[in-house]
């Protein structure tokens, strides 16, 4: 789909993969310290199709951050009051506010994605949304919210692999929903939906950005880096730490409690 971009290359080895994700992670850490200080308001929008590695990255992202500062937001279907409310109604309570940074794990474009291609909404509320959503977004951002949107473009034999990799592993099987599998037959509907929603929502104020994702790792270290690159930051003043003396015992001793251990099986 993409227009140019680099050639394909070798997957990342995990050595390598592991150390600069490292590197990346420290300076992750910069920022969530840089947000607090200054009081940012950040807000990240992964979309993509299914397989296409939205949840590695993000918990590559936070794996190492404070999840007081980088929440994650991944919402089930909307209630039967959410369903009668404006459409963007039930994202704007989970905007961050200052301090924060906040990932949605698929976003207020469901509706032009999922919702549009498995028919739970009409092409008139779609229509309404696409031509809404620009100005929405103007108006988070003009609050002074920092708005990164990625999708993520995963190939049609990455994904079947990706897909077909979760039906005999165990810690798997929760990602292969029965929605997964009638929209894995859909290809081109999603691709139709892509580029109609690409067309209408990629804006200079909320410009979208696509990453290959069909080596995962490198998907993950080129997303973090740009997220870095896109949100100005230093690193925050600190006072020194030192750890404090221990208080003495003062004639404290250990009871003798007949405590139930955890079984060490390992």
């Amino acid at each position: 789909m993409a227009k140019g971009g680099a050639a394909s290359k070798e997957k990342l080895k995990n050595k390598e993969y592991e150390q600069e994700l490292e590197q990346l992670h420290i300076e992750l850490v910069k920022l969530q310290e840089w947000v607090k200080y200054k009081g940012l308001k950040v807000c990240i929008v992964f979309e993509g199709r299914d397989g296409a590695g939205k949840g590695g990255t993000i918990k590559a992202i936070t794996e190492r951050v404070s999840p007081r500062v980088f929440r994650v937001m991944a919402l089930p279907a909307p209630t039967a009051r959410e369903k009668s409310q404006m459409y963007i109604q039930r994202y704007i309570p989970l905007l961050p506010a200052a301090g924060e940074v906040v990932i949605f794990d698929r976003s207020w474009y469901n509706r032009a994605g999922v919702e549009r291609v498995m028919g739970f909404c009409s092409e008139e509320d779609v229509t309404r949304f696409l031509k809404a959503v620009p100005a929405v977004e103007k108006a988070i951002v003009d609050s002074g919210v920092i708005l990164v949107k990625y999708w993520l473009e995963v190939s049609e034999e990455e994904q079947t692999r990706r897909l077909e990799s979760r039906i005999e592993d165990g810690r798997k099987i929760w990602k292969l929903s029965p929605m997964d599998l009638k929209s894995y037959s859909r290809w081109y509907d999603y691709s139709r939906a892509r580029d109609e929603m690409f067309e209408q929502t990629d804006t200079p104020h909320a410009p979208w950005y696509v990453a290959r994702s069909d080596d995962k790792r490198r998907a993950r270290l080129n997303i973090i880096a740009h997220l870095l690159d896109s949100i100005p930051y230093q690193k925050a003043p600190r006072d020194k730490i030192k750890l404090p003396k221990r208080q003495k015992a003062h004639g404290y001793r250990e009871p003798k409690y007949d405590y139930t251990y955890v079984k060490e099986r390992y």
